[in-house]
């Protein structure tokens, strides 16, 4: 992209924006172009006004996100503070596509309204769980969304049924290049008192049983049908397996963690190395649940669109 061709923008517009202090793993390339729109509108209207064949990916919290070290073409889109708004009416929740999955069940919390609390354990954003059909301890999104609100490629606003999202496990059929805006969920009647007691027994079994204070991605791997992915990763021999500075969680298995120095090659090298041995071991072939995005070249064959990986919101 050039300067002088893109559109104007109310909101902030950085380029060659680094990405790694973004996300969890810390580590990773730059954005193109770094976007965090004003507003609904400002952003509607830089995507209509963009040119079509430069790609478009959603950014949140980079909780379930490895950005590979050549960086990501085009243009990244950070949902800022303008995006993080949570209102409650009746049991009805109306988030914005940037509000945390804390932020969500805590407003939940002191309207009353119960059947969100498992947000309070998933590291990221409205827009990421929607898109991922994002889920813990027995619940998922689909379970209390609704629908959204999303700005498409064109810059065109829609509000898209639970229905029309085409939901399977961690994986929904938003068209590429959506971004949620906001989404509004519905839950039950609860006590504020019970709610915040589920919260806080989900709050200490992740702290129990994930390395939450390392640099790391959350889950690594979906479950297969009818097992658990740390419980092949484990059987496979992989527990404290090391690549460069990336490690296998020694507390959780389905966990990558960034010892300190770990490039994203080696994060993603390393998956792929506990893919291969567990598939040798078990014969199942386990899925990335993480997202991998971006070049694995070096940025100056960035313009060129090499080693794009996939999309994530």
């Amino acid at each position: 992209m050039v300067t002088a061709t893109l559109p104007k923008v109310r909101g902030k517009l950085t380029p060659d924006a680094p990405l790694a202090p973004l996300v969890w793993f810390k580590s990773g390339g730059t954005a193109e172009w770094l976007f965090e729109p004003a507003d609904v509108e400002d952003l509607a209207d830089f995507l209509r006004d963009l040119d079509p064949a430069v790609p478009v990916m959603a950014l949140g919290l980079g909780s379930n996100l490895i950005v590979r070290d050549g960086g990501v073409p085009g243009l990244v889109v950070r949902l800022g503070k303008a995006f993080a708004k949570v209102q409650a009416e009746g049991l009805t929740l109306t988030c914005g596509g940037g509000a945390s999955g804390i932020l969500v069940s805590s407003t939940a919390r002191d309207a009353g309204i119960a059947g969100v609390e498992f947000l309070r354990s998933i590291p990221g954003t409205v827009g990421g769980f929607v898109r991922m059909n994002g889920g813990a301890y027995g619940r998922e999104t689909m379970d209390v969304l609704v629908d959204c609100e999303v700005v498409l490629r064109s810059g065109e606003r829609v509000t898209l049924p639970v229905d029309a999202l085409g939901y399977t496990y961690r994986h929904s059929e938003l068209p590429e290049g959506a971004i949620v805006v906001s989404a509004t969920f519905r839950g039950e009647a609860g006590e504020p008192a019970v709610i915040q007691a589920e919260m806080d027994r989900i709050a200490a079994a992740r702290e129990a049983s994930q390395p939450l204070r390392s640099k790391t991605g959350g889950s690594t791997f979906k479950n297969p049908e009818g097992d658990k992915a740390w419980r092949l990763v484990d059987a496979a021999g992989c527990r404290g397996l090391m690549r460069g500075g990336a490690q296998v969680s020694e507390k959780h298995t389905n966990f990558l963690i960034n010892t300190g120095d770990a490039t994203s090659a080696d994060i993603e090298g390393l998956g792929d190395e506990v893919r291969a041995r567990v598939k040798a071991a078990s014969g199942v072939e386990l899925e990335w649940e993480i997202q991998r995005v971006g070049l694995f070249e070096s940025p100056s064959l960035r313009l060129r669109g090499e080693g794009r990986g996939e999309g994530h919101d």
